[in-house]
């Protein structure tokens, strides 16, 4: 199950944060098709947001056609993101953790890994080259 994080210093709101989470967790697959969501009471509980910005995000992710709300039974995956296999994204996880310990060992605090990131994948830097996974 999913436990989402809110980032009240993002400037992202909050119901996109819930959003991101969700797309993120169907990417990586920690969330599949016919998966659960956490209910609204759990999330208000465990994160702070509003029921409303729960709501929200639920139906935007609804309107995308991911999730679907059964009446009386929760809100359920619907739909996966992502058709790398799950054993790929595993590794290639662990090799960014090892990378971001570096990049921290470094000196650099997460925005500066962040831009990084961003820089490098709005670039496409490389692309294609190195991917392999052994």
């Amino acid at each position: 199950m999913v436990e989402f994080r809110i980032d009240r210093s993002s400037g992202l709101p909050a119901y996109l944060q819930l959003v991101r989470q969700v797309r993120e967790a169907l990417r990586l697959g920690w969330l599949g098709p016919g998966d659960r969501l956490p209910t609204v009471r759990d999330v208000v509980a465990s994160s702070g947001v509003n029921a409303n910005t729960v709501l929200k995000a639920y139906r935007e992710l609804e309107m995308s056609g991911l999730v679907e709300a059964r009446q009386g039974s929760g809100t359920f995956v619907k739909a996966g993101l992502g058709t790398t296999d799950p054993e790929v994204m595993a590794v290639l996880r662990a090799r960014l953790a090892d990378w971001v310990r570096g990049a921290r060992a470094a000196g650099l605090e997460d925005e500066d890994i962040d831009a990084l990131v961003r820089s490098v994948v709005a670039a496409g830097e490389n692309e294609g080259e190195g991917v392999g996974v052994g």
